[in-house]
């Protein structure tokens, strides 16, 4: 017998149509003789709505009570399931964030978890109920509700798999598993059977939306393996495990695209200590996520300095600058939201070389121009205009040899 964790996203409960072919799918894995815990998002498009009606209560709303809000969507369908498990003749009994005790720091909307409790989660497996939790919530040590930020469910499935030392946290979502490249844009995309944390982390970070990059660093952290797959098939899917020697063997596991970047050029900045901090200070006190950083030095005791920032973010970022512009002797700012990263990921570049060589070869043979590029152990990422994205992903992928066999 197993301790399973199962993740539904929110296609996989939009209605009760398909909540009720979740409770067949947990049934089928606890008649197994299985211990089962259920983890839920809301229904698709309901934490929207909720911030839609929040949004028409006041034009700012209070982030405390936003979080009270929309914690309903995820107890509306935890609270649907059990009823239904309950209906089909099985003991199941729903949690919310603070009784399944969850508990968070204080950062309303996005949430970080400190503990989880695991007593009253073990009293009911004990007593064979299958175990149904509200994900994306908790509660701060104060006892206010707090939500976990976008994709959060994932995160409170890995961290209470590797609370209660699961054997294995499951992934329902609508597709069924893990990627070489986005197949809405590169149909010879292939799906990978196992992939590594890192590379997963890698993937999250860089454009891939299937994993919620805190669920990954969890699962990383405390080694629990993770099995992305469909909700409507199946067929087996992704496992995210500890690298091996087999992954070390493919130089390229996967190719990203992220749409989401805009980039600012301060030109001719004094070359002084302390300039760097005056220009990233004020983004950091905003919220505001800084990638890819570049610097030029010139012969004149100037530099010229570029950053890439979330498009979300672009005019305000920008807007701090051309302030800050004058203050500290910058000739001229200006920016491009038109742009796109492309990131080649694999475990297996640490051990081999020419890995940069073939990506800028590939994009050079299509007249694709790289503006910025960025490496660690196990990636290369390039800022390209955004025009090119799909083209450079699906050239990319070809050159490593990613492509699937028709």
């Amino acid at each position: 017998m197993a301790l399973i964790v199962q993740k539904f996203g929110g296609t996989s409960v939009a209605d009760t149509q398909r909540i009720r072919h979740v409770a067949t799918r947990v049934l089928k894995t606890h008649e197994r003789g299985n211990d089962v815990v259920v983890i839920l998002s809301a229904m698709a498009g309901m934490t929207d709505r909720l911030i839609g009606l929040a949004n028409e209560a006041t034009e700012s709303p209070d982030r405390r009570e936003l979080d009270v809000l929309l914690a309903t969507g995820e107890q509306t369908t935890a609270a649907l399931l059990a009823m239904m498990l309950k209906g089909m003749g099985h003991k199941a009994q729903s949690l919310l964030g603070h009784q399944a005790e969850v508990v968070t720091d204080c950062e309303y909307g996005n949430a970080r978890i400190l503990e989880i409790g695991t007593d009253r989660i073990k009293r009911l497996l004990a007593d064979q109920n299958i175990v149904v939790v509200a994900g994306f919530q908790g509660t701060d040590i104060k006892g206010n509700i707090t939500t976990l930020g976008r994709g959060g469910s994932d995160t409170s499935a890995v961290a209470i798999s590797a609370a209660l030392k699961a054997d294995v946290c499951e992934i329902y979502t609508d597709v069924d598993g893990i990627y070489t490249a986005d197949p809405n844009i590169c149909p010879r995309a292939r799906k990978i059977k196992e992939i590594s944390y890192d590379e997963m982390l890698n993937m999250a970070s860089l454009g891939a939306k299937v994993l919620q990059i805190r669920s990954v660093g969890f699962a990383k952290k405390y080694n629990i393996p993770v099995h992305v797959r469909s909700s409507f098939s199946e067929e087996e899917g992704t496992m995210v495990v500890q690298e091996d020697s087999v992954m070390e063997q493919l130089v390229v596991s996967g190719v990203t695209h992220d749409l989401n970047q805009a980039r600012i050029t301060l030109k001719k900045v004094p070359d002084q200590p302390g300039i760097a901090a005056k220009i990233f200070s004020p983004i950091s006190e905003a919220g505001i996520l800084v990638d890819m950083i570049i610097q030029n030095t010139r012969a004149t005791g100037q530099t010229d300095l570029t950053f890439t920032v979330p498009t979300a973010d672009y005019k305000r970022a920008m807007e701090m600058q051309q302030r800050l512009a004058e203050k500290i002797g910058t000739e001229e700012v200006f920016g491009d939201p038109h742009i796109a990263k492309v990131s080649v990921i694999g475990v297996g570049m640490k051990n081999h070389s020419g890995v940069a060589s073939l990506m800028f070869n590939a994009l050079a043979r299509e007249n694709i121009n790289i503006i910025m590029i960025s490496t660690s152990e196990i990636r290369i990422s390039c800022i390209i205009e955004e025009k090119y994205t799909e083209l450079a992903v699906r050239v990319l992928h070809t050159a490593f040899g990613l492509d699937r066999e028709d």
